[in-house]
């Protein structure tokens, strides 16, 4: 029988900061190619999209012993976060009447929080994470001292909780952030 790992807060702390970074270049980056702007996505204010970091969090938390086989994590990302963003959406409309992505217009969608370009994405999006970004993100985190990685977290933390009681009560709103929604495989998401 194998050890069950556990890691210590800091681990996911760090983890949900470096995905939600990398979920918000994400889709900088595919919006500066499809609507040739830069849009800073979100309901935050700062670099990052929540849903990206809960979303890995929970893939890394229930995957990651599926390492060896990229079939498997493929359908259970699909799955998983196809799920997080349908309810993501639901709640962020009920939250603040608006939408911060709209797949009305895609093939197979469900009320416009999802569709099949977007579950196709996550499953892909999930075996990088699980099968190749996870080892080399265990062996950064791992080099680095506990006191660096406490205080990134502190920092970190910090900042973000000052964002989200400032965008609590004033949403990031606006052009290309809660109306455009591109088609090649993004998750124009929210938080």
């Amino acid at each position: 029988m194998k050890e069950k790992i556990i890691r210590p807060f800091d681990y996911y702390a760090l983890l949900f900061f470096t995905t939600a970074f990398a979920g918000w270049l994400w889709e900088v980056l595919l919006y500066l190619a499809t609507a040739h702007a830069f849009v800073n996505r979100g309901v935050y204010r700062g670099p990052y999209l929540p849903v990206y970091g809960v979303g890995c969090v929970l893939l890394i938390l229930l995957l990651h012993r599926l390492r060896r086989h990229p079939a498997v994590v493929f359908v259970c990302s699909c799955l998983l976060c196809t799920v997080l963003e349908y309810f993501s959406g639901v709640w962020l409309m009920r939250k603040w009447g608006i939408r911060w992505w709209d797949y009305s217009g895609h093939l197979l969608n469900i009320n416009g929080h999802i569709c099949l370009a977007g579950t196709v994405g996550f499953g892909l999006g999930g075996m990088l994470l699980i099968c190749v970004f996870q080892p080399v993100f265990n062996r950064y985190y791992h080099r680095m001292t506990i006191a660096a990685r406490v205080t990134l977290c502190i920092v970190f933390t910090l900042i973000f909780i000052a964002d989200a009681a400032y965008s609590a009560m004033r949403p990031h709103t606006g052009e290309h952030i809660s109306t455009f929604a591109p088609c090649f495989f993004t998750a124009n998401r929210l938080l």
